[in-house]
């Protein structure tokens, strides 16, 4: 399975999209990351791509990852220490479980663009836009192997 074909262009142009509305009001930061497999933990897993994206090297500390694993049928939501610090207890929970409901029913798209928005939501809420951010990492889905 070749996860950059898993999502068609057009499903890829919908969760881009969702990021960039999602970062329009905030200096947050919002990456997804999709690959075919791996092996392990998922949280470990996705705490490396965290750090291979250079992730944890924004300015206040607020990016977010959303890695998906669509072989192992997996996924890990993984927040710096800034975002961290002050989203309110189980609100990663809660944003797994919308994703969830939906990628049980074969809706990756929507599951990723429902995460994908709630995100942005709490990101607005504790890091509003600056006049000078810029934005710190791609809005482009990364993909591994």
């Amino acid at each position: 399975m070749n996860a950059r074909k898993f999502f068609s262009e057009q499903d890829q142009l919908a969760i881009k999209n969702a990021i960039m509305q999602a970062e329009k009001n905030t200096s947050g930061e919002i990456r997804i990351h999709i690959e075919a497999s791996f092996k392990g933990e998922v949280l470990d897993q996705a705490a490396f791509i965290f750090k291979q994206l250079k992730m944890h090297e924004t300015e206040q500390r607020n990016g977010v990852l959303i890695y998906l694993a669509v072989k192992n049928r997996k996924f890990a939501i993984i927040g710096d220490s800034g975002i961290n610090a002050v989203v309110p207890a189980g609100f990663w929970d809660r944003v797994s479980e919308i994703m969830t409901e939906q990628f049980r029913n074969g809706r990756f798209t929507d599951g990723l663009v429902a995460g994908i928005k709630l995100t942005g939501e709490k990101l607005v809420e504790f890091f509003p836009y600056l006049m000078n951010d810029t934005n710190e990492l791609s809005d482009d889905i990364s993909f591994g192997k």
